[in-house]
């Protein structure tokens, strides 16, 4: 299967909004999504957020990694994944290591001392793959939030 990793462009936004229901739905929370297309085309397009996408010639994309650069006040500057997220059918063909791969060469590239995500405790396909990179999953802190009406 020939994969090409590159940069997400703004054509993208539509398929990665996509994905990213996927995502929402897979995680059991479909209804919580509510980012419009209109607010990833804005957000991109003033550099919010960056992404990097895996396709397939005469296919459509086959996943993502959507991040932003993040400050860490302890280490520096930190790329924050926000989703990462590779279509059912492709999963176990190696797409989301070269993804993550290309993910880590970014923020490698953007001079990035961590990165960082969220993993759910009940996701153990991820749980795996993130064992499998030898990353640290944090069992201390706990996650904070508050949401705003816009």
């Amino acid at each position: 299967m020939e994969i090409r990793i590159r940069r997400a462009l703004a054509t993208d936004l539509p398929a990665i909004h996509g994905l990213v229901r996927e995502l929402a739905a897979y995680e059991r929370a479909e209804n919580e999504f509510v980012a419009s297309l209109e607010d990833y085309r804005r957000d991109f397009e003033a550099g919010v957020f960056e992404a990097l996408v895996a396709e397939q010639p005469g296919q459509d994309l086959l996943g993502m990694a959507l991040y932003y650069l993040a400050y860490s006040t302890w280490k520096g500057r930190m790329l924050y994944l926000e989703d990462f997220v590779v279509r059912e059918a492709y999963r176990r063909h190696g797409i989301g290591q070269q993804l993550f791969d290309a993910f880590l060469r970014e923020a490698s590239r953007k001079e990035c001392r961590l990165v960082k995500w969220q993993v759910l405790d009940w996701n153990e396909p991820a749980l795996a793959f993130y064992a499998k990179n030898e990353a640290a999953i944090e069992k201390e802190w706990w996650n904070g939030k508050i949401f705003l009406e816009v």
